[in-house]
């Protein structure tokens, strides 16, 4: 087997549990290699460190499978890789059959995604050494998951960098393009061929569901409070408004949100769930807007939702200077930094969102905000909506600071698999 040594005095990476090696690491290649075969990798003295597969074509020359020389990288490995993961799953998500199941090197199948819709599997493979086993990664997860179907999501320019090209197709048996799932309770269509990613972004799931104490609170910030009635011989607690007439929408006492980048409308279920009065969802494509109506539709919530198709920066300025505010704002774009280069404007563009968002929610109400922007730090997150709220007058208490599922593990030492961030801030007047 042909051997990768490192350069002495490289940072020590790979034994804090990094499973990726870059060129700029490697002092030489002992052996001739052929692209995507599984080659050792030691320290400058020859001292066995781990093993993985190698694409002297990447600047990510060779991804780690096994800290064990003797172990084998066959069919057997990954079956048993996959059964790992899944079990995994069991144990840690509510609802094992809508959720990804495989997170590439955070599951030791560095370059391998797989998400799973209840019987159908959808796939990315995202580097040479999975692409060349991409057979035994087929048989094995039929083993595993005996899906009724296979597909395969190569369409991401990442694996252009492997010298791989991009596509879409059946890797087994029948695919339907749309399926049904369920997460939190709620019902989704999927587009397995055309939505976004694999279809669904399953990595917000307990995020979604953080915001349940949210929704209820907020019948007297509007007005209405609870007197004792009469009703059918009876005395009870009814809710009137402020001028003493009996409000009959039962949501009374739930709160009115603003979901912007709306997507699939998930945010905007979950407010609903758990007792919003009404939403208004937005996003910028026809296309989002229609999914999301159908989701809201297929869980009985359309009477509490309002849609908008807009431009979120627009549609926020435009309220603030109306004057409108809403009890709870929720911001979840997409990447606004998708290379170091872009951070700077990716800054700009979380400070504007976050600060005419935060100026749209009432006194005491509740920022929802998230970032899936890599290059954007934490700590350059927070910074940036502290820098926002100085300008928009608001002092804010963070309630919530969370990040990807638990679907969605994180191997220490490899910061590139903390990419989520997610908070929830109280919003207070500053006077």
């Amino acid at each position: 087997m042909a051997r990768v040594l490192l350069n002495q005095h490289r940072k020590k990476r790979l034994e804090v549990g990094h499973p990726w090696i870059f060129q700029s690491e490697v002092l030489e290649i002992q052996g001739d290699v052929e692209p995507g075969e599984i080659v050792e990798v030691t320290n400058h003295k020859g001292y066995f460190l781990a093993k993985g597969y190698i694409n002297p074509a990447s600047q990510m020359i060779v991804r780690i499978l096994s800290y064990d020389q003797k172990e084998e990288i066959d069919y057997d490995f990954f079956l048993r890789k996959i059964k790992q993961a899944a079990e995994f799953r069991t144990r840690f998500v509510d609802n094992p059959r809508a959720c990804r199941v495989i997170y590439g090197e955070a599951d030791f199948l560095p370059g391998l995604i797989v998400d799973r819709y209840e019987d159908t599997l959808v796939v990315q493979v995202l580097s040479l050494g999975m692409e060349k086993r991409i057979d035994w990664i087929r048989d094995a997860l039929v083993e595993v998951f005996a899906p009724t179907g296979i597909y395969l999501r190569n369409d991401v320019h990442v694996r252009e960098l492997e010298g791989l090209t991009q596509g879409k197709e059946v890797l087994y048996g029948e695919c339907p393009r749309e399926v049904l799932i369920e997460e939190n309770g709620l019902k989704y269509y999927v587009d397995i061929v055309e939505g976004q990613k694999t279809g669904f972004f399953y990595d917000q799931r307990e995020n979604r569901a953080s915001i349940a104490p949210l929704m209820k609170g907020w019948g007297e910030k509007h007005g209405i409070t609870l007197t004792s009635m009469e009703v059918e011989g009876e005395t009870k607690q009814v809710p009137v408004d402020k001028r003493g007439k009996v409000v009959k929408n039962p949501f009374w006492d739930g709160a009115e949100v603003l979901e912007c980048f709306t997507h699939t409308g998930s945010f905007t279920l979950n407010a609903c769930k758990h007792g919003a009065k009404k939403v208004t969802a937005l996003d910028i494509s026809d296309h989002a807007i229609e999914t999301a109506k159908r989701n809201i539709t297929l869980n009985g919530f359309l009477h509490r939702v309002d849609f908008v198709v807009a431009n979120a920066f627009d549609y926020l300025r435009e309220n603030v200077e109306a004057g409108k505010s809403w009890d709870v704002v929720i911001l979840d774009p997409p990447a606004f930094a998708k290379s170091r280069g872009a951070v700077k404007g990716a800054c700009r563009g979380y400070k504007d969102i976050n600060l005419n968002g935060m100026k749209l929610v009432r006194s005491g109400g509740f920022l929802v905000t998230a970032s899936c922007s890599y290059h954007m730090s934490p700590e350059l997150f927070l910074q940036t909506i502290q820098e926002a709220a100085v300008d928009a007058k608001k002092i804010l208490r963070l309630i919530e600071w969370r990040g990807a599922g638990k679907d969605h593990p994180q191997i220490s030492g490899a910061d590139e698999a903390h990419y989520l961030k997610f908070a929830i801030f109280e919003v207070r007047d500053r006077r």
